[in-house]
């Protein structure tokens, strides 16, 4: 213990607290990060390593595996990710009855049919034409049946009807025609209710495939000209993209980088429009899949996530908070935990690096040159360089174990 007579006894003082400062921030950082897992909307480094700046933006940025969540705008990787989601689902919960499993399949893909009962098809009602691709009936069930890929439109709905003379009268009672046509008129009704509920993917392909706006559209008429085509939301955020991406290349200075940020917020805007309701058709997805669950089943606990690599990445970063976190804390390992620590803080630096020419990263800091994880990866260094775990932590027990067991040697 040497050590202790070249530093004061107040200078010790104060670098055990910085360390243990640091240690218990790192340890809380993953414990709060460790509780959110269980939360709807657990954390994820994706949104920080999305917002890479400098020169090494698109090493980061490419750890997420989608940086612009452009897979979150496509329909078939959203259908694919959910269907692989469903049968994760099915995995965790191995006890659901055949009940619960139909249920669940009807929830995220939709049912094959939608059908109402109906003793016998009135004898003037024909399926013609494309509605014979979309409705029939089964004499042997007994049911009006609509296909369950295609629904009913409102239109198809209407068409039906007037196949039978029935109307509903201004109290909603049915007028007209026989027993058997306001039954036919009863069960389109029914019918028409039931396949009008979509499943999720259904919901998201509308959204993503069938919203003009989102999608964009062809005038077939005025085809080949410039009002042929309109692009939709989901283009004009690629092409937004696009022009980040080329105006960053030629970004040399600072009126440029200010005007890029902008464009980036701009674009982030764009983004957050568009993915977030997809976002929010998975969470109340997921949160409608747990209400078929029983208490029993539901103490199980929620579902693995999906293997990919920002997630590997979340439980990378969490473990080495939370354990390095610890380790200072106790003062165990302590050199070789705040040099990992050190290491650790300098990634997060390099992310966002305050340097000349690199666009400023979002948030109230301002910083130039030096931030506060550079700092802290300074005192890391300094606390590695330093015999503190000895001073105040499990490494003096084991420093003073061993040193009395070679005294009793000698």
């Amino acid at each position: 213990m040497k050590d202790l007579k070249k530093i004061t006894g107040i200078a010790i003082l104060f670098i055990v607290v910085l360390r243990l400062s640091i240690g218990w921030q790192l340890l809380y950082e993953g414990l709060w990060k460790i509780d959110s897992l269980s939360s709807t909307r657990p954390w994820t480094a994706a949104g920080y390593l999305n917002n890479a700046k400098g020169p090494f933006r698109d090493h980061f940025r490419s750890m997420t595996g989608d940086p612009n969540d452009l897979n979150w705008l496509d329909a078939e990787k959203v259908k694919a990710k959910w269907t692989a989601w469903e049968q994760r689902f099915l995995n965790h919960y191995p006890n659901l009855t055949d009940a619960q499993k139909s249920k669940l399949n009807q929830m995220v893909h939709g049912s094959k049919y939608f059908a109402a009962k109906l003793s016998a098809l009135p004898p003037e009602v024909e399926f013609r034409g494309s509605l014979g691709g979309v409705v029939k009936y089964d004499p042997k069930r007994k049911l009006l049946i609509v296909d369950g890929q295609k629904h009913l439109t409102p239109a198809e709905k209407q068409r039906l009807q007037s196949m039978v003379p029935v109307k509903k009268g201004d109290n909603g009672k049915l007028e007209g025609g026989t027993a058997l046509d306001r039954e036919f008129y009863e069960a389109v009704e029914k019918v028409y209710a039931r396949s009008a509920r979509l499943s999720y993917i259904e919901k998201m392909q509308a959204s993503l495939r069938g919203n003009p706006e989102l999608a964009g559209e062809i005038n077939v008429k005025q085809e080949g000209t410039i009002d042929g085509r309109r692009i939709g939301k989901i283009e004009q955020y690629k092409l937004a993209l696009d022009r980040y991406e080329e105006k960053l290349a030629k970004a040399d200075q600072a009126y440029k980088v200010d005007h890029l940020n902008k464009i980036w917020s701009e674009t982030q805007q764009m983004k957050a429009d568009l993915v977030n309701p997809i976002r929010a058709l998975e969470d109340e997805m997921e949160t409608e899949a747990n209400k078929l669950l029983t208490p029993e089943q539901l103490a199980a606990g929620p579902i693995p996530h999906e293997d990919t690599e920002i997630h590997r990445i979340n439980m990378m970063t969490i473990a080495a908070l939370t354990i390095l976190g610890g380790l200072l804390l106790v003062g165990f390992g302590t050199r070789i935990a705040a040099i990992a620590a050190a290491g650790m803080l300098l990634s997060f630096y390099l992310v966002m690096p305050p340097w000349p020419g690199v666009p400023e990263a979002p948030g109230p800091e301002h910083s130039f040159i030096v931030n506060k994880n550079l700092i802290e990866v300074i005192a890391l260094l300094a606390i590695a360089a330093l015999p503190t775990g000895t001073w105040f932590g499990i490494d003096g027990l084991v420093y003073r174990f061993f040193h009395k067991k070679k005294k009793t040697t000698k």
